[in-house]
């Protein structure tokens, strides 16, 4: 007799754990952990290494850029679980192995690549951002990841510009993530047109001041650069971001350091 408010007990619990799935899944909200990492073509870490150190995060998306190319991005998703990879065809400036690539938890449903090149004295090229399309849980998320140089200037020129202006206002997937190295620091013209496209960096619901931060040079922060690795979602999904921030290493991997973010999709 004496077990029965027990049994009850742990029976009502778990039908209370079983209506608060219910009730999570029915509202159709979605949490997704990114990252994004510059390895620096992976001349200072393994890609094992690099596996390891982003074990505890337990994402779902990785972009990464200054990748190398060939099976350097499938060995970190080895160490990691996570098995569908992209790797686009374009190195940033013909320099050798700085591809961009994308490591996903979830099957990829579609792969591109966009050349972001063009006619301007100041920018290295080519450049580019790889997209892919996965769903998780049955919501289909567009994720970017790029690499492209700085523009600071008030002219509509730059990869920045392309990115905004003629890539992304073409994407009708309702909840879109861009992230990677973009050269450019918060309040830079250039980030500002990403915003005006519809995009808002993780960093302002953080509520991070990255103009006392630097992601650039993890190896010499003499040379700092400030925070110029951003992770931006699309303000029409209706998201907030619930935790994230810049990874900080004892041992820094790259001359840039790691960011991530956790975004929770309506």
């Amino acid at each position: 007799m004496k077990k029965t408010p027990i049994i009850i007990a742990i029976t009502l619990s778990g039908l209370l754990a079983v209506s608060s799935l219910f009730s999570a899944n029915s509202n159709g909200s979605i949490s997704v952990r990114v990252a994004a990492y510059n390895v620096e073509y992976g001349k200072n870490a393994s890609p094992e290494e690099i596996g390891r150190m982003f074990k505890p995060y337990n994402l779902d998306i990785i972009g990464f850029n200054e990748v190398p190319d060939g099976d350097w991005t499938a060995r970190v998703g080895k160490v990691l679980g996570m098995k569908y990879t992209y790797v686009g065809k374009i190195s940033s400036a013909n320099h050798k192995d700085k591809y961009k690539s994308i490591l996903s938890r979830t099957p990829l449903q579609s792969t591109i690549e966009h050349e972001l090149t063009v006619k301007r004295k100041r920018s290295w090229n080519p450049a580019s951002a790889v997209q892919v399309v996965t769903q998780i849980n049955g919501i289909s998320i567009s994720f970017y990841s790029l690499h492209i140089c700085r523009s600071t200037d008030s002219h509509n020129t730059g990869h920045a510009y392309r990115l905004a202006n003629e890539i992304l206002p073409k994407d009708k997937t309702d909840r879109i993530i861009v992230l990677g190295d973009f050269n450019n620091e918060m309040g830079d013209h250039a980030l500002k047109k990403i915003e005006q496209a519809g995009m808002r960096a993780t960093w302002r619901d953080l509520k991070i001041d990255v103009s006392k931060e630097f992601t650039y040079n993890a190896l010499d922060p003499t040379k700092n650069s400030g925070v110029i690795d951003h992770i931006f979602y699309s303000t029409k999904s209706k998201a907030e971001v619930t935790e994230g921030g810049i990874i900080e290493l004892k041992k820094a991997l790259s001359d840039h350091k790691p960011v991530w973010a956790e975004i929770v999709f309506e």
